[in-house]
């Protein structure tokens, strides 16, 4: 069977690191409606590598919350911190590339060092773009001191090119926060030399979510626009760790009555807190636009 005859796969994969709000909802409810449209598998993953942030209750209450809108998965479900090893590989990998340095930068080291420089470049996030501090370091330096492993953007994006004999790009059939969508190429350069392996945990999201996808066939990326300027990171290991190439798909974010993109760090209200005032799960799915499914 050929990779266009396969059948389509998608994901929804949240962090149990507080309740589900009307934001998640609304991404799972996408998820499952387009996953529907392509007669496609809905998958559940639980990204909980943060071992200090996620908790099991979470966990329960992600289950509790699909179930109550009525969403099926296939099972069993994935969860990351069960799969430390199989993202160690992938930095491994990128190691042996050349790709990845050891950064012991402290966040207060960073901020001293281009708190002077109005003009220094700030990431999607907004957060200053690493200004190149212990690039030619070595880990065999200072074993015991600890590091974060972070990707030489400029030498990942070169061997890149060489491999594909030009540039990367995606496809996005959604749109970014700007309305881009299409063929778009890839830039690297707006994150500069992110973390790929924090020092506390050893991964990051982005390796585990294109290492994840990879194995779980999954052949469509639906998730937020928040997420929309990581694809260009992610584009960039698919290629180095040769993994294949799904479709992205960008969704518009959830905001309350000021604009405000709901948020767990908020306390925006969950769906419990709604679900215990008297709120169906067909009145959230009707707000939502998806009545229907």
């Amino acid at each position: 069977m050929s990779a266009a005859e396969k059948q389509p796969v998608f994901r929804f994969a949240p962090s149990p690191n507080g309740r589900l709000h009307l934001g998640h909802a609304y991404s799972a409810l996408f998820t499952a409606a387009e996953a529907k449209k392509a007669d496609g598998r809905f998958l559940l993953r639980i990204e909980d590598i943060d071992l200090v942030r996620c908790r099991s209750e979470f966990v329960d209450g992600i289950l509790e919350d699909l179930a109550w809108l009525g969403l099926c998965w296939d099972v069993p479900v994935r969860r990351q911190s069960e799969h430390f090893e199989t993202y160690f590989k992938a930095l491994d990998t990128l190691e042996e590339l050349g790709a990845l340095y050891p950064c012991y930068a402290t966040r207060s080291e960073i901020r001293a060092a281009v708190e002077s420089k109005a003009d220094h470049p700030r990431d999607p996030n907004g957060a200053p773009v690493y200004p190149g501090l212990y690039r030619n370091a070595s880990a065999r330096a200072e074993p015991e001191r600890p590091y974060a492993l972070r990707l030489n953007h400029a030498l990942a994006l070169k061997l890149v090119r060489e491999k594909l004999g030009h540039r990367p790009s995606f496809q996005e059939l959604g749109c970014g926060p700007s309305g881009e969508s299409g063929s778009l190429p890839v830039t690297p350069e707006i994150w500069g030399d992110v973390v790929l392996a924090r020092k506390d945990i050893r991964t990051s999201y982005h390796i585990a979510v294109v290492v994840d996808d990879a194995l779980q066939g999954v052949t469509h990326v639906t998730r937020g626009q928040d997420l929309f300027a990581a694809t260009h990171i992610h584009r960039v290991l698919q290629v180095l760790l040769d993994l294949p190439e799904p479709i992205y798909c960008h969704h518009p974010l959830i905001s309350d009555d000021t604009g405000r993109k709901l948020a767990k760090s908020a306390n925006d209200q969950s769906l419990a807190s709604l679900r215990e005032s008297g709120v169906s799960a067909d009145e959230i799915k009707q707000e939502l636009g998806f009545a229907g499914l």
